[in-house]
């Protein structure tokens, strides 16, 4: 019952089906490690993979189950079952989360996701359709992702490309004015993966895009 569904943990639990792998397949299946969780999630599509790294990047995501349910719902013309494309539980809620490019959604679809979404509602959870990516933020999340994992900072580079972002430098003149310019750009990918600095993604991701320090100027 819908009203049980919220009592279940959520957290820890295993997909409801599995992903397989057979010739002439048209969706790529798939295994993400996400740094927040420590583990590695299936996708079924490289869209679904990009939600993944997404719910990554953006902080607060405490687990995320792929094929977490099977709903089950009626419709004017028969009973219909739907299995949403993630559950993913964040510091500020819970999520149910479906994944389907804009010009692949048909008639039945929206269907399934009002049903997800009423279920969503009635256990106090969020509920949104991943239907189009803005290509150059989906790009710059996909080169911060690179640096994502335990990087060590042997040569103590952190603290000065940290205090040189207050001035609000361009990616390229930070890490060129660092000691060693290459292994100042992974230091600085990794910054900016951890949100330890920031850059303006309403804009494509390059060596002039201005890099900022959180605390500004103070």
């Amino acid at each position: 019952m819908v009203r049980d569904l919220a009592e279940a943990p959520v957290a820890g639990g295993n997909p409801l089906r599995w992903f397989s792998w057979r010739r002439a397949q048209r969706h790529r299946p798939g295994l993400q490690f996400l740094v927040s969780t420590g583990r590695h999630h299936g996708a079924e599509s490289l869209e679904e993979a990009r939600l993944l790294l997404a719910l990554d990047f953006a902080a607060g995501l405490v687990d995320v189950v792929s094929q977490p349910m099977r709903l089950r719902f009626d419709t004017v013309t028969a009973r219909r079952g739907h299995i949403p494309d993630f559950l993913a539980v964040t510091r500020t809620g819970v999520w149910l989360i479906d994944v389907r490019p804009r010009a692949l959604i048909e008639t039945e679809d929206l269907e399934a996701f009002a049903a997800v979404a009423e279920v969503a509602l009635a256990c106090g959870w969020h509920y949104t359709v991943a239907a189009e990516w803005v290509e150059h933020v989906s790009a710059a999340v996909d080169v911060f992702s690179s640096q994502r994992r335990h990087l060590s900072d042997p040569l103590a580079l952190r603290p000065t490309l940290l205090a040189a972002a207050r001035e609000r430098a361009a990616f390229v003149e930070l890490a060129d004015a660092a000691p060693f310019p290459p292994l100042a750009r992974a230091q600085l990918l990794h910054l900016l993966w951890h949100r330890q600095l920031g850059i303006d993604l309403g804009e494509p991701f390059g060596d002039r895009s201005v890099v900022v320090h959180p605390a500004g100027g103070e």
